[in-house]
């Protein structure tokens, strides 16, 4: 295996010299470090990157929390951050809160030592909680915001960045979805097919996400003059869905609107279970478009949030942050995708 005592022989120079010009290449003459990086190239030498990180008080590596890696919307968050980093020479330390917001400042901690920085995908803690989670590191947020408020200065530093000073604006950086405009395209779709009368099966009182999408609802239902009917607040998995369709059956509504695509799917389970003919008696639409939502029968009308891209551009954004830079946060447009779980109102349903 070549060493940097390859690499030095070859260039005619001091190891230490091969090690500035490799790591800091600003600390070299451009000669010398051209004639070190043209022998590491010509010798096929690889720096070792984790010992000359801890060398440099840097890891190379990122973490990633996320609240439910069983969640395919998570999955695919996570597998493109895990892309991303690696591509720029990142390794990713990946938590799942299971979740427990409560156990979220422990595992920010937790990963936060063992890495240069941190994307938090936290839907569920609290603003405040999650701020005082986050101060002092250096992080992004996916699929989360949080308003910029004056920073308190923390003694000491954690990953990848010291805490800001006291009177200082903190804001983290975050990459999201319109969920607003998501909804306001289900209203619009819904209308257009006939539907007056559409229900609400929404995901934990806790999520973030979930008030977003319900307010934009509310929203779009105004301008639509639709009649919105709020079914409760539903465990965000298949089987809140399954409850969800129970009471869809019993509020009489033509179409039922979930706050995201596995909640969906358990009301498309549910209601073939109990003789309901999707789209004929009711419409059934998500949101994500996680790839299960073609795999049911009928494929599921759902909004599609673009899951790699987030995950790509909250590295990117951490990796800028990293880098010394101040990014902008980003939103990302949606597109409703239409399929055939909604259809025309039943007759004699339409105004």
């Amino acid at each position: 295996m070549v060493t940097v005592h390859d690499v030095a022989r070859a260039a005619g120079v001091s190891i230490s010299t091969v090690s500035r010009a490799l790591t800091a290449p600003e600390r070299v003459a451009a000669a010398t470090r051209d004639r070190v990086t043209r022998a590491a190239a010509e010798l096929g030498y690889r720096p070792n990157v984790a010992a000359s990180g801890l060398r440099m008080g840097r890891t190379h590596a990122v973490g990633l929390l996320v609240p439910d890696l069983e969640n395919p919307y998570f999955a695919s968050v996570t597998k493109s951050v895990q892309a991303r980093a690696r591509a720029e020479g990142y390794e990713v330390f990946v938590a799942d809160s299971d979740e427990d917001p409560d156990v979220e400042p422990e595992l920010i901690g937790a990963l936060a030592a063992r890495t240069d920085g941190l994307l938090v995908a936290s839907p569920r803690s609290g603003e405040a909680e999650l701020r005082t989670a986050l101060v002092g590191l250096t992080a992004v947020l996916a699929n989360r915001e949080l308003p910029a408020v004056a920073a308190e200065p923390r003694s000491g530093s954690g990953s990848g960045g010291a805490a800001e000073g006291e009177g200082a604006a903190q804001e983290i950086p975050f990459v999201s979805v319109d969920d607003a405009d998501g909804v306001a395209q289900i209203v619009g779709h819904l209308h257009a097919l006939g539907h007056r009368s559409v229900g609400v099966a929404a995901g934990p009182a806790s999520s973030w996400s979930g008030a977003r999408r319900v307010a934009g609802l509310v929203d779009a239902a105004a301008r639509w003059d639709l009649d919105l009917v709020r079914l409760g607040t539903f465990q965000p998995y298949f089987a809140g869905g399954t409850q969800a369709a129970d009471h869809a059956v019993a509020s009489g509504v033509t179409a039922v609107v979930a706050f995201n695509d596995l909640m969906a799917l358990g009301i498309l389970s549910r209601l073939r279970q109990r003789g309901v003919d999707v789209p004929g008696q009711m419409s059934v639409v998500g949101f994500d478009d996680v790839q299960l939502a073609t795999l049911v029968s009928p494929a599921l009308t759902t909004v599609h949030a673009p899951l790699a891209r987030l995950g790509r551009r909250a590295v990117d954004l951490l990796l800028a942050r990293l880098r010394g830079g101040t990014p902008a946060s980003v939103q990302l447009p949606v597109e409703l995708t239409i399929r055939g779980s909604s259809g025309p109102a039943p007759a004699g349903t339409v105004n």
